[in-house]
């Protein structure tokens, strides 16, 4: 059966991110009952008909479909499993989404030990950051059956991008693919942090570099749009603490040794962040691998207005320097000839003295 606005949602969690997804589940029609660690993160929900629950078990029991959306694997692992934690009141054939970005293991231990219950569960991570959970714009990647996909496809249309939502496979994937897309963003950052901090080092103008980037193989999303953050206005991102961002890599690199695959690069990229936090705290921004750059090679990554920032601005200013170094070139031709018409002209007066002595 197709989920409706009939559909009674549980949401537990609502924090940055659930407190705009559930704002857009109310506004769609869905009648909710949550529970958070802090109840006043509840009000405006509560204000406009939402349920309070004041344990997660209650949750599960008041409802079709129980959303969790946690900071961390072990705040999942405690909601689900704890005292008065989620498996106490769901139904046997009730359906349980994860939506953080967390991995498999909490889940699977659910499926294994709780096997005659018939319980659905998918995991559906998000990206989009907070701007996305308010907007009701979020990307969401599914993983579980594609019949419990479909079924759910409605609840998901409420909170995100109705192009971006995709069923990426079995149960486990979703945590995957937001895992895979976390690790190569930070893998941008900090290479897009090094190579523009050497350039800017070697003598390059910053936009010229930037521009030139942009214009050849090595563009990329962040080069031509996230670093602007930083860029223009120096902001490092805190919506999205650096705490939490080392978590993600963590959890990246453990999956990476879970199937067996070396994780070289992101161990790299790893340790960057992590020196980064260790710098500057764990509530600073999740860009701040860039700041960490800037600080240690003495230099300060912000466009000017006059700073080229297209392909085509590059051209431009690289056609006014070659004008002007023309110009001074032909200045500096005609100084010599005319100091060399000055000299011939003292030459020819001595040689004619001479003359006539």
């Amino acid at each position: 059966m197709t989920a409706t606005p009939s559909t009674r949602v549980g949401f537990i969690g609502l924090g940055n991110m659930g407190s705009g997804m559930t704002r857009n589940l109310q506004e769609a029609g869905y009648a909710l009952v949550v529970n958070d660690i802090r109840r006043e993160s509840a009000a405006s929900l509560l204000a406009n008909g939402a349920v309070w629950a004041d344990t997660p078990a209650e949750v599960a029991a008041q409802t079709d479909v129980v959303i969790t959306m946690l900071p961390t694997p072990r705040h999942v692992d405690t909601v689900v499993n704890g005292k008065n934690g989620i498996l106490a009141g769901i139904a046997d054939g009730g359906c349980w989404i994860d939506m953080s970005t967390s991995v498999p293991d909490v889940a699977n231990g659910v499926r294994f030990e709780h096997a005659d219950r018939g319980l659905r569960i998918l995991d559906a991570p998000v990206s989009g950051m907070s701007v996305g959970a308010a907007s009701g714009m979020l990307q969401i990647f599914v993983g579980g059956s594609s019949d419990d996909f479909e079924e759910l496809l409605p609840i998901f249309r409420a909170m995100g991008d109705p192009e971006r939502i995709l069923h990426v496979g079995a149960a486990g994937t979703g945590y995957a693919v937001k895992l895979m897309i976390n690790q190569l963003w930070f893998s941008h950052l900090v290479a897009t942090a090094e190579v523009l901090s050497i350039g800017v080092k070697a003598g390059v103008d910053l936009g010229v570099l930037r521009a030139s980037l942009i214009a050849s193989p090595a563009n990329s999303n962040f080069v031509q749009h996230d670093v602007l953050s930083i860029l223009g206005d120096g902001d490092y991102d805190e919506g999205f603490s650096i705490a939490l961002a080392c978590k993600d890599l963590g959890l990246s690199i453990d999956l990476a040794r879970s199937v067996g695959v070396p994780a070289e690069l992101s161990g790299l990229v790893e340790q960057i962040y992590r020196r980064a936090r260790a710098q500057y705290g764990d509530a600073a921004g999740e860009m701040s691998p860039v700041r960490l750059y800037e600080d240690l090679s003495g230099i300060n990554l912000r466009l000017n207005d006059s700073t080229p920032s297209s392909p085509a601005d590059v051209v431009a200013a690289v056609a006014a320097a070659e004008e002007a170094a023309e110009a001074s070139a032909n200045a500096a031709v005609a100084a010599s000839v005319a100091a060399s018409a000055a000299a011939s002209a003292v030459a020819s007066s001595v040689n004619a003295d001479l003359a006539s002595a």
